[in-house]
């Protein structure tokens, strides 16, 4: 049968040869393609994070992702040390976590990345963490516009906590802590980003958090080259729209997880790829997207982010009344 098939191939025009020849090979391209993107969400297991040290440091671990990931690494048997603004919400988390977990340490340490001298903040860090083989860090501090708005209207106030706490905030901590990592030759650093600044091509009305998110990727991507023969596996996390607060969605749906769901997802993917969309479903919109010629893209996202401006101004003016 397979000889039949090739002698009738043999008496095809050259054109048709190189057709299938063409044909067949992005028929391969693409199977290989399926098969590794099955095999990495789905089959493939997730590390062992102890490996890597019995510590594991967390950002903006009082709510959404951070605290997903934070009672995440707790389960794998990591001692934490959660940085947040609110000693009440640490407590909280910290209570909770020691609850479930019993064994588990747990360090708070009090930082407002917004509003605290950040130089003093890194030194109370740097105190807590002393002696400690820190061995997993997850960036995941971060804020975002109140509502859509245009670039104009961001006040000076939004202009430079964006600025400080997504991008300074995040690039001191991991230099500090990355210190350590070089000191034990191992260490993996997790930067949560957003597909505001990789998978969309623009974020209209979000452009100062989109860019500074971009940062957060191109930083990640650098520090992966940098360090990968260090020992130190660097990721950008890039979520899609997640239940969160900051997102100001309510209810978890296939597409949108809740922030549970998404750490369980990102856990599994710590110290793999250098850029990641852990959360399955996130990974079909990301193929949507970049299906879809970009204009296309950028006059939905601007339609959609108008709307979202509208609602907040509304809800501006009836506070005001």
């Amino acid at each position: 049968m397979e000889c039949c098939i090739f002698s009738k191939l043999k008496t095809q025009p050259l054109w048709f040869l190189i057709l299938f020849s063409l044909g067949f090979i992005t028929l391969l391209r693409f199977s290989l393609i399926f098969l590794k993107w099955v095999f990495v969400n789905f089959l493939r297991p997730s590390k062992n994070l102890k490996k890597y040290g019995s510590w594991a440091l967390i950002t903006g671990p009082t709510d959404g992702i951070g605290k997903g990931f934070a009672f995440q690494l707790a389960g794998k048997g990591l001692n934490l040390v959660l940085v947040g603004r609110s000693p009440d919400k640490l407590k909280a988390v910290s209570d909770s976590i020691a609850a479930k977990f019993g064994k588990i340490k747990v360090v708070t340490v009090v930082v407002d990345f917004a509003t605290s001298d950040l130089d003093s903040g890194m030194e109370k860090i740097r105190e807590a963490i002393e002696g400690l083989d820190v061995g997993v860090l997850v960036n995941n501090v971060g804020i975002s516009y109140p509502y859509a708005r245009f670039f104009h209207e961001v006040d000076e106030e939004l202009f430079r906590n964006l600025i400080k706490v997504n991008i300074e905030g995040t690039t001191k901590v991991t230099q500090l802590v990355l210190n350590g990592m070089l000191k034990r030759k191992k260490g993996a650093i997790v930067n949560i980003g957003s597909g505001a600044a990789i998978v969309i091509p623009s974020d209209p009305l979000y452009a100062v958090y989109a860019a500074s998110k971009a940062y957060i990727d191109q930083f990640s991507r650098s520090l992966y080259v940098e360090y990968k023969k260090s020992g130190i596996d660097v990721q950008c996390q890039v979520p899609l729209y997640v239940a969160t607060k900051m997102a100001s969605i309510k209810r978890s749906s296939f597409f949108v997880p809740s922030t549970d769901g998404y750490a369980k997802a990102g856990v599994r993917w710590i110290g793999y790829e250098p850029r990641c969309t852990p959360y399955w479903p996130h990974t079909l919109l990301w193929a949507l997207a970049y299906s879809l010629p970009e204009s296309v893209v950028d006059a939905w996202r601007l339609r959609f982010c108008l709307g979202i401006r509208k609602r907040g101004q509304l809800k501006d003016s009836k506070k005001k009344e």
